[in-house]
């Protein structure tokens, strides 16, 4: 589908999510917010199921129940239970010096059940072998785990899981470093 990405820089002039111009958009003031058919919704997994329910194809929600209450449960565990703790709001909060500690034991804490999840979820991607909104989480989280410079090493089955991931294209094009409002540091 044809699209216009506006970028929003968190960091540069004091956080352009905090302009009256997002904030009209998105009142929680984070990234993303997407305006589509006459109206704007804000949260990522909202907007990856408001697009599975218009716009199905690709499907990332399985057909059945119960890999679809999988991929709910890994996508909700990576975007509510690990992601939030290592926001720049909740980094502000913890103080420079703790950022990295802290940051690094969200992340391995959240890492340490999903990979115990995976190994009944797991094909070639989180659940089976079909990219689903789960696979959307994981992605970019892995990429969080790498800036803040997290072993992966036991995390076998999520380091496999993205292994396959970023060989696909639209996972290479959509990576967090090869976005157009990257800080120069962090491109790939």
């Amino acid at each position: 589908m044809d699209y216009e990405m506006i970028t929003i820089n968190l960091t540069k002039d004091g956080g352009q999510q905090f302009s009256e111009e997002f904030q009209a958009l998105n009142p929680m003031k984070q990234v993303p917010a997407l305006k589509i058919d006459g109206i704007t919704i804000g949260q990522s997994l909202a907007i990856i199921e408001y697009l599975e329910e218009t716009r199905p194809t690709p499907r990332l929600l399985p057909q059945d129940p119960k890999k679809r209450a999988h991929v709910r449960m890994i996508s909700h565990l990576l975007a509510s239970g690990i992601q939030p703790l290592q926001n720049l709001s909740v980094l502000k909060q913890v103080g420079q010096e703790n950022q990295l500690t802290w940051a690094q034991q969200a992340i391995s804490s959240g890492f340490n059940a999903l990979e115990q999840i995976l190994q009944s979820t797991a094909g070639k991607y989180c659940v089976g072998d079909e990219v689903s909104m789960a696979d959307l989480c994981l992605a970019p989280q892995v990429a969080n785990a790498d800036r803040f410079k997290v072993d992966l090493t036991p995390y076998p089955t999520i380091s496999r899981i993205n292994k396959s991931l970023l060989a696909l294209e639209a996972f290479q094009v959509s990576h967090p470093c090869r976005q157009p409002d990257t800080p120069p540091e962090l491109r790939a």
